[in-house]
């Protein structure tokens, strides 16, 4: 180590008080077992699970542990088939249990009808309608259906859920850089339906 070095390792000492430059990047991320106080965490999801059950009406009857184990994997970079092989139940299962947390992936909005689908939701049209309207399959449309329900919801709550989700099961900061934009896309389709004057 040079004098240039020392120095400017002391001086990172100094306003750190650590000598690991790379200590949070090397932690796993996201897991209930590895996480800093799993009891703490546990509870709070919990807490959040029964908030939401007392919300809204949930599609899927899995248990409180269930969707623990799938709010966990989505966070932890889980596909729907990887948590579907986990909890043993089909995937269709997991995407209706996960859009009841609000956790919607990219690609559940990637159908090249959708926001023509999601326009008719939003003015009332129900699901044989607006594939008879769009001559699209009916259902493709009950899928779009689920998610602009939960971008709905997910908007209407605040974010509150999606949010402290993430923040418990993920580094806060990472979260957001790796979220901004699917969370922009979902706020920018949930929001167009209300008429307002404030641009987003």
């Amino acid at each position: 180590m040079d004098d240039k070095t020392a120095e400017l390792r002391d001086v990172f000492l100094d306003a750190t008080g650590t000598e690991t430059v790379t200590e949070r990047q090397s932690e796993a991320r996201g897991s209930l077992v590895d996480a800093v106080d799993p009891e703490r965490v546990t509870a709070r999801l919990e807490e959040l699970l029964e908030t939401m059950r007392e919300r809204e009406e949930f599609e899927t009857d899995l248990g409180t542990a269930a969707y623990l184990r799938l709010i966990d994997g989505f966070h932890d970079g889980a596909t729907d088939a990887t948590l579907a092989d986990r909890l043993g139940i089909d995937a269709e299962t997991v995407v209706r249990a996960r859009l009841d947390c609000h956790l919607v992936r990219a690609d559940d909005r990637d159908h090249p009808d959708f926001a023509a689908i999601r326009e008719r939701i939003v003015d009332g049209a129900d699901d044989e309608a607006v594939a008879a309207a769009l001559d699209c399959d009916l259902a493709a449309v009950t899928r779009v259906r689920r998610v602009v329900a939960a971008d709905r919801a997910a908007t209407h709550a605040n974010e509150r859920f999606r949010d402290a989700f993430a923040d418990l099961l993920t580094d806060a900061d990472l979260s957001g850089r790796l979220a901004s934009d699917s969370r922009e896309d979902g706020l920018r389709e949930a929001t167009e339906d209300i008429e307002t004057d404030v641009s987003l």
